[in-house]
């Protein structure tokens, strides 16, 4: 689980953004997305042959 320290004197602001920065760059968003809804392995199998694909390309 991320952890972000607040620092002295800093905004609450400030540090919630590092944290959803943090989150972001863990890829947590992407999989709580993912999960939300049920994908059939069929579905799930042509997903990742075409982001395979697309990550070939480059």
């Amino acid at each position: 689980m991320p952890k972000v320290d607040v620092r002295d004197n800093e905004p609450l602001e400030k540090a919630l953004r590092r944290f959803k920065k943090k989150i972001e760059r863990e890829g947590i968003i992407r999989q709580i997305k993912a999960r939300k809804h049920y994908e059939k392995p069929s579905v799930k199998k042509r997903r990742k042959q075409r982001e395979a694909k697309k990550k070939k390309r480059y």
